[in-house]
């Protein structure tokens, strides 16, 4: 069963590219490129989900993201 999860992808000032998972805490990776750090997370995430589901735990409700216009 596959399921969508939110990821935030951040460039670090040394060009690192970090990718998180909000709903899943702690869940991060990264990579030389935007790709590459994608790629990464995913495998983290499905580990993450890996490992709840070995000690029955459940997976986290998502969290909604939403953009918000503000007038500087």
């Amino acid at each position: 069963m596959a399921r969508e999860f939110t990821v935030i992808i951040e460039q670090d000032e040394d060009g690192t590219y970090v990718a998180q998972c909000p709903t899943l805490p702690g869940c991060i990776s990264q990579g030389k490129t935007r790709e590459e750090a994608l790629e990464n997370v995913r495998d983290a995430i499905a580990g993450y989900l890996a490992s709840l589901k070995k000690h029955n735990e459940p997976i986290p409700p998502s969290i909604e993201e939403e953009v918000v216009e503000v007038r500087a």
